[in-house]
């Protein structure tokens, strides 16, 4: 994108309420995916993927961190939005409201949910806002190896024996339709960040996204057209629902509140 760039400063109205939006839906959903994939520590399907899932645990959690401190130059405090907001409020991808249920399910996370918010930090740091484009871009270089393994599990799965390629199948026609409507959702919002050059237009992110997963999603019979996401929520930018409680006891810390340094 060419022109000029935007500074928090020049943000206002329903521009600055989209980005900041934006934001939180990038942060909370990194910060759950981390927790998904640290569920799978000592239960993926060998100590060389668990390694793995750790390190992709690690940079989930740390662009997350990094994400929430821009909120603090658009008049919000990353501490308390970090550890202080309820269920309810979380703007997370609905895909990681509940735990993977079994590998294949991480696998469809590794290609849809982190693929898509790949696509989606790439748009934020391509665009017209300055913050993004200095923090975002190390970010979108961190996830090449999450995309290189999750296709390379996607591909294992889906042409290997039948269970798991109908765990797989049934993950990914599960995941798709919430994931497809945050990228370019029936929202005011949106509509406000694309034409300020903050994010590209959802039909285009769409596009974009499609591009990357769809030799994948033919793997096993996924239709983009079929599916139906949640009623859209244009407060958190996300479909209906909230992840589990237990879920966002772990990204608040409450076990180890006392323990903060800030």
């Amino acid at each position: 994108m060419s022109g000029d760039r935007l500074s928090s400063k020049d943000l206002s109205g329903d521009l600055a309420t989209g980005v900041r939006r934006n934001i939180l839906s990038l942060a909370d959903s990194k910060r759950l995916l981390g927790i998904r994939y640290s569920d799978w520590l000592l239960g993926a399907p060998s100590l060389e993927t668990g390694i793995a899932a750790s390190s992709m645990a690690q940079d989930e959690w740390g662009h997350a961190r990094l994400l929430y401190a821009m909120l603090k130059d658009l008049g919000m405090d990353p501490v308390s939005v970090e550890h202080d907001r309820e269920t309810g409020e979380y703007a997370s991808m609905e895909a990681l409201d509940r735990p993977f249920p079994d590998w294949a399910a991480v696998v469809a996370g590794m290609v849809l949910v982190d693929g898509g918010l790949t696509v989606l930090l790439r748009g934020f740091a391509e665009g017209a806002y300055e913050p993004a484009a200095g923090r975002v871009p190390k970010m979108v270089v961190e996830e090449a190896f999450h995309a290189s393994m999750g296709a390379a599990w996607f591909r294992r799965l889906a042409e290997g024996a039948e269970e798991g390629r109908t765990l797989l199948t049934e993950a990914t026609r599960s995941m798709l339709p919430g994931i497809l409507q945050i990228m370019d959702p029936p929202d005011v919002l949106r509509s406000t960040l694309a034409d300020a050059r903050v994010l590209p237009p959802g039909a285009t992110l769409k596009d974009t996204f499609l591009g990357e997963v769809g030799d994948l999603l033919d793997l096993v019979g996924v239709d983009p057209a079929g599916g139906e996401a949640a009623a859209w929520d244009p407060e958190r930018g996300r479909g209906a629902g909230a992840p589990e409680e237990e879920a966002v006891e772990r990204a608040r810390g409450d076990r180890n509140r006392e323990l903060f340094v800030e």
